[in-house]
């Protein structure tokens, strides 16, 4: 996919503050705090500084919404799991997370983030087992593709599968935002899916 434009547009809380309806097809980007979401939004699209990145967990606060080709949304939901915030904060933006995939009448696909190095968390299970509840099939994408050897990914892309108890069909996407393998695999699968909504229509 070529990327001619992608601009944040803003961010939401509430289905109120949800953006104007754009073709109906938003791809949402869900995973702990620190899994490398806003890198890896930044490296898909080539905009650097379009999501903003931090060392510290939890940077991502709020329904971050980018408009890519003026086709389709990204979606930056906020993380889970790690982050150094107090209770409640965490228990607002679970709220701020299931509200969305409950109320979201653009929603396409759910992309689920799983650090390839450890085992998916009890968080990231939750989260995988959420998803399908609401209906979406999570596809994974699976960071930090660069900090393991190469030998040892299909060892840890089964560990994921089997933690989470996926059906075979659903892909797995290893990522690098580093040296960027997976990016062009990634794009094809949401190109496919934003073409054949096209051809619905």
């Amino acid at each position: 996919m070529n990327i001619k434009q992608a601009d944040f547009v803003k961010s939401a809380v509430y289905e109120k503050d949800y953006p104007e309806q754009l073709n109906n097809m938003e791809f949402a980007f869900v995973g702990r705090s620190n899994v490398g979401k806003s890198s890896l939004i930044n490296s898909i699209t080539g905009r650097k500084k379009l999501a903003k990145t931090s060392k510290t967990p939890g940077r991502t606060q709020l329904i971050n919404y980018f408009k890519i080709n003026n086709e389709f949304f990204i979606v930056d939901l906020p993380g889970y799991g790690f982050a150094k915030v107090t209770q409640s904060v965490k228990e607002k933006w679970g709220h701020m997370i299931e509200n969305y995939l409950q109320t979201s009448k653009q929603l396409k696909m759910v992309f689920l983030l799983i650090d390839i190095r450890h085992k998916p968390s009890k968080n990231d299970v939750m989260m995988y087992d959420w998803i399908l509840h609401n209906g979406y099939r999570p596809v994974i994408i699976a960071t930090k593709l660069d900090k393991l050897k190469r030998s040892q990914v299909p060892k840890h892309l089964k560990e994921i599968r089997t933690e989470l108890q996926m059906d075979k069909e659903t892909p797995i996407f290893p990522f690098s935002a580093l040296s960027k393998q997976g990016r062009d695999e990634i794009w094809d699968f949401i190109e496919a899916m934003v073409l054949q909504q096209e051809e619905a229509e």
